[in-house]
């Protein structure tokens, strides 16, 4: 699986260069990626993260994208941050969309989270409407919040309550 992400990665580094912190050159290569992999492993481990490889049914070799549910709080909060990303070549078809309501299923039904949150860059426009297709709401927009590709970035904060949670 590592080569999997490494080829992700390599292949979609121009693309997520706009969406993503900086990255040094050695973040795109094979001892880094088993380095994070291993990294994701023990967050899972100890509960504050539950990551997701998105593949095709007909291409389950190739990696084309990720859903990470990370941060997760539990006690009087029970809720995580939501972050995801898409091959540059499969934009558009409707795989994070599908990928993300399973993902958020399984964040309600499995982990009894309450609240999903996902901070967009409102120049997003692709991710938002994943987000709002899905029932995401708006609580606001967060000033700087992020550093992404060298810059401090605005993001707007979206959340998703499971209303089925008492």
């Amino acid at each position: 699986m590592d080569r999997q992400v490494l080829d992700y990665m390599q292949r979609n580094r121009e693309f997520l260069r706009e969406w993503d912190p900086a990255r040094l050159p050695g973040f795109y290569t094979l001892e880094t990626q088993r380095e994070m992999i291993e990294g994701d492993l023990h967050q899972t481990e100890i509960g504050q993260l539950a990551k997701f490889w998105i593949y095709k049914r007909e291409e389950l070799w190739r990696i084309i994208g990720s859903i990470s549910l990370s941060n997760i709080v539990r006690g009087a909060f029970q809720s995580c941050h939501l972050g995801y990303r898409l091959d540059r070549d499969e934009a558009s078809k409707g795989y994070m969309t599908e990928a993300l309501a399973r993902v958020i299923r399984y964040a309600f039904e499995e982990l009894r989270l309450h609240r999903i949150e996902a901070n967009i860059m409102p120049r997003n426009a692709a991710s938002m409407k994943v987000a709002q297709k899905l029932g995401f709401e708006s609580e606001g927009l967060a000033r700087k919040y992020l550093r992404i590709n060298g810059k401090w970035e605005d993001h707007i904060h979206m959340v998703l309550l499971n209303e089925e949670m008492e």
